[in-house]
């Protein structure tokens, strides 16, 4: 493995991705500079005997309260402590991982004022594998990820608890095995390293992740619907989508047209007597479309969030006008952006499966299918494929509450001082599960749509033909009825990871992106 290198400016979404996974990390050289500099600002202001908030002030509705030279070790010791309070299931490693790849990528741009010794401590976790035990409930999406990041910091500085082989176990024994020490903090320190959005960034990057894979395969999955039900692609005609011309709409004509070229199933039925088909396959571009700009934008958003400083105060060094001027007081931990993006995803991704639903629908129906009802082999004594396609409406109902957002409910908290808060870290993780139910909805779907090959003659295309026999090593055709819930779960569990999409555009060629 590599080594991916932290400059504050050009961490890319794929390496944040590599780290969660593993890979090292070091800070690029010339981004010591930045951060020296930034430091040297605050030890300044505390030799000048200033007060300004976040260095030697009390936080949030206590800023009024200023704090003596000899406790401001304390008192981010204590920020840190009592921030960490955080509730529920545990982060998993590779979201913690990826959060403090984020946290140190923001310190390394230079506008934080923290110790280099507090960064390379981040850095050493990172690469030592020494990463905290993080419970996932506790940010507001404002002021930062306040919370978990006070987990990560607690083991910073040797307490609390980091993973072991075993489970959690205290940091303090953990960094004994290691040979490694707690880092001492100093003023602006512990603010530094839980005011940002690091968390947001975590699981919207896990969610990033999924979708890249997930969203093609939908496309694909269709085509097994299209081939399966015997439709059209006459609606793919570029003429149609250049006299409406949004991209993500034509790129997924663009893709269909290029999975479906070859197919010997939609050659044989080209002369039919079907006029149109239903909406679920004629306005496949102008549903998958608009999913695929939501995904980009979400995309381009993440992009500069894990490259940008997102914690309160800033410090902007002017060494030709040195004092309070160089701090400013601002918003940037503020998750809106982040839980927007989050909550539209949500949404598209629900209108995603809801037409997948649709399209198993249309296949089970004997009346529209011209197949077994259910896809039964001895219909009425068989349910076939029945209650597969309850599970995808169940998994829908999961996504249909997911698909409101988190980010229309905001609650005063810190006594008025913090009165609009994202929630944006509850966006983020509803994007994450409402992934995991999409995955689940189109395993049904393309579980239903290979049962409804087996009654076609003509061959589908090859790409068709290569998901197809990637779903018969876990789903062999049904003879009879049989339990499919595992293999609905690892049908999704390898649409998610994107070991299936490599091998089929590794087989039959790239699909267009």
């Amino acid at each position: 493995m590599g080594s991916v290198k932290l400059d504050g400016n050009t961490l890319s979404s794929t390496e944040l991705s590599l780290v969660s996974m593993g890979e090292k990390v070091e800070v690029a050289s010339d981004a010591w500079i930045r951060v020296d500099a930034s430091r040297k600002v605050v030890e300044n202001i505390l030799d000048s005997g200033e007060t300004v908030y976040g260095i030697n002030t009390g936080f949030g509705a206590l800023v009024s309260e200023s704090i003596s030279s000899e406790d401001l070790a304390t008192l981010q010791v204590n920020l840190i402590r009592s921030h960490a309070c955080g509730i529920g299931e545990r982060m998993s490693i590779p979201d913690t991982r990826a959060m403090m790849c984020v946290r140190a990528n923001s310190l390394v741009k230079g506008h934080s004022g923290i110790q280099r010794a507090v960064i390379e401590q981040i850095i050493t976790y990172l690469n030592e594998d020494v990463i905290p035990v993080v419970p996932r409930i506790g940010s507001l999406g404002a002021s930062g990820d306040l919370a978990p990041l006070s987990h990560m910091a607690l083991a910073l500085i040797g307490e609390g608890e980091v993973w072991s082989e075993s489970g959690p176990a205290p940091t303090s024994e953990v960094l004994i095995e290691k040979g490694l020490i707690g880092v001492q903090l100093a003023a602006k320190d512990g603010l530094s390293l839980i005011n940002g959005t690091s968390q947001m960034c975590s699981l919207i990057s896990n969610a990033e992740n999924t979708l890249a894979n997930l969203l093609p395969l939908a496309d694909l999955i269709a085509c097994v619907s299209i081939e399966a039900r015997e439709c059209s692609i006459q609606p793919m005609d570029p003429r149609v989508h250049r006299a409406r011309p949004h991209h993500g709409q034509s790129l997924v004509a663009e893709r269909i047209t290029a999975i479906m070229k070859d197919s010997d199933i939609l050659a044989s039925h080209a002369d039919c007597d079907r006029v149109q088909d239903a909406y679920s396959f004629r306005c496949i571009p102008q549903v998958h479309g608009p999913v695929l700009e939501n995904f980009r934008k979400l995309s381009s958003t993440l992009d500069i969030e894990i490259n940008s400083a997102t914690d309160n105060p800033l410090i902007f060094p002017d060494p030709k006008n040195p004092g309070k001027n160089e701090v400013i007081s601002q918003g940037n931990f503020h998750g809106e952006i982040l839980a927007i993006c989050a909550d539209n995803m949500s949404h598209a991704l629900f209108e995603l499966a809801h037409i997948s639903e649709r399209r198993i629908d249309q296949i089970v129906d004997p009346t529209r299918s011209n197949l077994p009802a259910f896809l039964a082999k001895n219909s009425g004594l068989e349910s076939g494929m029945m209650i597969v396609h309850y599970v995808a409406a169940a998994a829908l109902a999961e996504m249909h509450a997911g698909a409101m957002p988190r980010s229309a409910f905001s609650t005063p908290t810190s006594g008025g001082q913090e009165d609009h808060v994202s929630m944006g870290s509850t966006a983020a993780w509803n994007l994450v599960n409402s992934c995991k139910h999409l995955s689940q909805v189109l395993a049904c779907e393309l579980m239903i749509a290979c049962e409804a090959l087996e009654y076609r003659k003509a061959e589908p295309a090859k790409h068709v033909q290569s998901l197809y026999n990637l779903v018969r090593k876990i789903s062999d055709p049904l003879m009879n009825d049989r339990s499919t819930s595992k293999e609905i779960e690892d049908i999704a569990r390898e649409l998610s990871n994107g070991g299936w999409l490599a091998r089929i555009e590794a087989e039959c060629g790239r699909l267009p992106r």
